[in-house]
């Protein structure tokens, strides 16, 4: 059942933190080589295990949630599809270095987990958080690839190590295959697993802030519209439109539409710079859509959801 809250209540939380991170950063002795460090507790430990818990800690009815992962892995392919589209566009291919579009592409379709798991639980509970850890793990590997594709052939660079180092698909399977095959975390070690979970959507809102900057886009311009164009428009009205061509229930619609207007992922200027590209850049498409992902969540769950 979907809790009746209004967009203050659903949002604040999470932006709050995002906020606080960006002022810790920018004002106090907790630096960016701090956050980088917390970043990366964040990304390779505690959201991880938050991932595997989610997933493997209720029984998951796979044949029920089939046309929720169809539409969500529908409506990455659009994404994805649509940004590689934009260099061949006419009245666009001459505007956008080809380059910038291979690291920025990305920006179009990868997507802030911590904020979706964060909506997800407090919109639709339990239930909720798992429906969007499956929809995570269904389209991590997905995006993962497509991110790092464009910058391995643009860059003449191997992917497959890449992809199969990246702890969140590691979790991902490790908790589809324990779901499947029964597993329980023991009563014991539940509340601690449990705290780490807590532990990784707060630092992870934080490290989203302490990241934010803006002053590397004075260059790319069409190339930034385009690309967060598609993020925060194109994909929610896609999503909206596979939830009725699937027949999605209210709490799986809310749960794709909140998947589908997420600011990107900021591990994107991670990406980019691990794999020699302009991470300045990238970093600052973050931001901005970190502060779109304040009107475009609204929007999906408001005017294309219905949410109350």
């Amino acid at each position: 059942m979907l809790v009746p809250v209004n967009y203050a209540q659903i949002l604040f939380p999470d932006f709050s933190l995002i906020l606080i991170g960006y002022l810790l950063c920018r004002h106090t002795a907790l630096n960016r080589s701090v956050w980088d460090s917390v970043e990366m507790l964040v990304y390779y430990f505690l959201f991880p295990v938050l991932l595997f818990h989610s997933i493997a800690r209720s029984p998951l009815d796979l044949g029920a949630a089939s046309s929720l992962m169809a539409a969500g892995l529908a409506m990455g392919v659009s994404g994805i599809a649509l940004a590689y589209l934009l260099p061949h566009l006419p009245g666009l291919r001459q505007r956008i270095d080809r380059r910038e579009h291979a690291a920025s592409a990305q920006i179009a379709f990868r997507f802030n987990s911590f904020i979706g798991l964060a909506l997800a639980e407090r919109l639709g509970g339990a239930q909720g958080l798992q429906l969007i850890a499956v929809l995570i793990g269904v389209c991590v590997p997905l995006f993962n690839v497509a991110a790092v594709w464009p910058m391995a052939r643009h860059g003449q660079r191997g992917f497959v190590s890449e992809i199969v180092r990246n702890p969140l698909i590691i979790a991902t399977a490790s908790g589809l295959i324990a779901n499947l095959v029964g597993f329980t975390i023991p009563t014991w070690l539940a509340p601690t697993v449990s705290r780490i979970g807590m532990a990784s959507i707060a630092l992870g809102l934080m490290t989203a802030g302490a990241g934010l900057q803006a002053r590397a886009l004075t260059q790319g311009k069409v190339l930034g519209v385009s690309v967060l164009a598609i993020r925060h428009l194109l994909l929610p009205l896609v999503a909206w439109l596979l939830a009725q061509l699937f027949g999605l229930g209210a709490l799986e619609t809310t749960v794709l539409l909140i998947f589908s207007a997420l600011p990107a992922s900021s591990s994107s200027y991670v990406l980019a710079v691990r794999m020699g590209y302009n991470g300045p850049y990238v970093a600052g498409l973050v931001t901005l859509s970190t502060l779109l992902a304040v009107a475009s969540l609204p929007f999906a769950l408001g005017v294309l959801g219905g949410t109350p």
